[in-house]
């Protein structure tokens, strides 16, 4: 199975990365965390996104606030999936973050999911590798149906019918 990457601009967005590394383990994907700077790595950075592809990545989830170049930066070094999470890191509430991941030139897309959206990245990567992997896509239906599941439980434990 292939692996992801999840890449954080600064240790400052680990508790988002840990939500996406959550949701990775529990759907038993291989993942590995990195601390990457798009401006102060760049480089380094530019060299890992290159070789992902050879090293058994799929996809490459990129964390970063501010600026939130990082997302953008790996996006031109591979042909890869890359999501980008903006986080929530200014006096902007991330809405900076957001803009600068979304906003990418044409030939160069991100992915993006909400701002601190670590959980929902971490699912994105999980349905692009299932497209190629079907023991990964089962899981996924899997996870889903306990997901409908938990909502059908939940109407029935709190829904009131005061029309009788």
């Amino acid at each position: 199975m292939k692996r992801v990457a999840l890449i954080m601009g600064s240790d400052s967005d680990a508790p988002v990365v840990r939500k996406a590394a959550a949701v990775l383990d529990d759907l038993a994907i291989p993942y590995t965390v990195h601390i990457m700077s798009a401006h102060r790595t760049p480089v380094r950075t530019a060299a890992f996104a290159a070789d992902a592809a050879n090293n058994g990545y799929g996809v490459l989830v990129a964390f970063a606030g501010k600026a939130a170049h990082l997302a953008g930066v790996i996006a031109s070094q591979t042909a890869l999936p890359v999501i980008g999470v903006p986080i929530k890191g200014s006096d902007l509430g991330g809405l900076d973050a957001l803009l600068s991941t979304v906003q990418m030139p044409s030939g160069i897309p991100v992915a993006t999911v909400a701002i601190d959206g670590g959980a929902n990245a971490a699912w994105l990567a999980a349905r692009m590798l299932a497209a190629n992997d079907e023991t990964l896509y089962e899981r996924l239906a899997c996870q889903m149906r306990k997901m409908a599941e938990a909502v059908e439980q939940k109407d029935r434990d709190f829904s009131l019918d005061t029309s009788k």
